[in-house]
């Protein structure tokens, strides 16, 4: 989720954009014209957190490779100190399109831009309310419901897990909706299965207040794990390949649901992960900044707001769990999706995007 320090960014810059670039065969349409520069300032977890900036550093490579008139690169923040910086410099570098990625630079983003109004800036689960800043946040609350719901059924020891990086709404709204799918569970199938780490109504719970480190996450897993919680969703990017990993590693005492990008395509522990909640941040990135190559523009209201009914955000495929859920179960996952974008469930959280 996060940047480079400013001192260091020059060369880390040059190297993000010449290691993760498109191919240059995929689409000649650009060719010869003024090229449209996307670059993206990343929040503290890095690019390859295997979760939110990863999905938008996708994103932009796959608007490259639908135009390679588009030229992409990055710059990763060590600190929140670097937020202002990161994304100063490229304001001077004369970028065309400025993506600011994760809810921890919504400040941040929305000073720059205000003190550079005709600059075109993105950014990924925020909305400071600046015109000259497209929001792009995902309702990831209806997804995790079905996650919830997925666990509690799943459950050995009628007791499921979360935990969070930082209380902040881009995580605390996963773990709004997977207690409410664990709730619903229990109503309609009159059970008791617990939800630990995270209580809705007074919005406390277990976090690692680190996006990075991998011994905090399996720090605060291992504390649920005693608590006797079999499945656990993690909602703290990097820090959260500590749980997947020591998940993997317990040989089946306990397993996880990742959450942002697709962990079995993202991780090495798709042995260990029963799905993940997507949020399909690759495409609404790739969406954004293809748009704005070709000249349109990006309205900051209404911005763009992912749910189950737009394929913003959604389930994995059970991967490896596959053969383990029972028909039965993944039926009623199914139509608990259909019913929330039917409007038939309503999913509620305090951190839910406005649309």
């Amino acid at each position: 989720m996060r940047i480079a320090s400013i001192f260091a960014v020059g060369g880390l810059a040059l190297t993000a954009a010449a290691c993760g670039e498109a191919p240059k065969d995929d689409n000649n349409a650009g060719s010869g014209a003024k090229k449209f520069s996307a670059c993206m300032v990343t929040d503290v977890g890095g690019i390859d957190d295997k979760s939110f900036n990863t999905s938008a550093w996708k994103g932009l490579q796959e608007a490259k490779a639908a135009n390679d008139n588009i030229d992409i690169k990055f710059v990763a923040s060590k600190a929140e100190a670097d937020y202002e910086p990161n994304l100063t410099q490229y304001v001077n570098q004369k970028c065309d399109f400025i993506l600011a990625v994760g809810g921890l630079m919504a400040n941040a983003t929305s000073k720059i831009a205000k003190a550079n109004p005709n600059q075109e800036f993105g950014i990924v689960d925020a909305n400071p309310g600046d015109a000259n800043v497209y929001p792009m946040q995902f309702d990831t609350a209806q997804a995790a419901f079905q996650a919830g719901y997925l666990a509690a059924g799943m459950s050995k020891t009628g007791k499921v897990g979360t935990y969070g990086g930082l209380p902040i709404p881009p995580v605390t709204i996963f773990m709004d909706g997977f207690v409410d799918g664990v709730t619903y569970y229990n109503t309609t199938k009159k059970k008791n299965v617990q939800a630990l780490g995270w209580n809705k109504q007074t919005q406390k719970g277990s976090f690692t207040n680190d996006f990075a480190k991998q011994d905090e996450g399996k720090k605060v897993s291992d504390a649920l794990v005693a608590q006797g919680a079999d499945i656990i969703m993690p909602v703290a990017g990097g820090s959260g390949l500590g749980t997947t990993a020591a998940a993997k590693a317990s040989g089946g005492k306990y397993s996880t649901i990742w959450v942002d990008v697709d962990g079995c395509e993202s991780t090495p522990d798709c042995a260990a992960i029963i799905t993940t909640v997507v949020k399909n941040i690759p495409e609404a990135v790739k969406e954004a900044v293809v748009k704005a190559a070709a000249g349109d523009k990006l309205p900051a209201n209404p911005g763009f707001v992912g749910t189950l009914a737009n394929s913003g955000v959604s389930i994995a495929p059970y991967h490896d769990f596959d053969s383990k859920v029972p028909a039965e179960l993944k039926a009623e996952v199914d139509k608990i999706k259909a019913d929330i974008a039917a409007g038939t469930i309503t999913v509620t959280s305090k951190a839910q995007p406005t649309k």
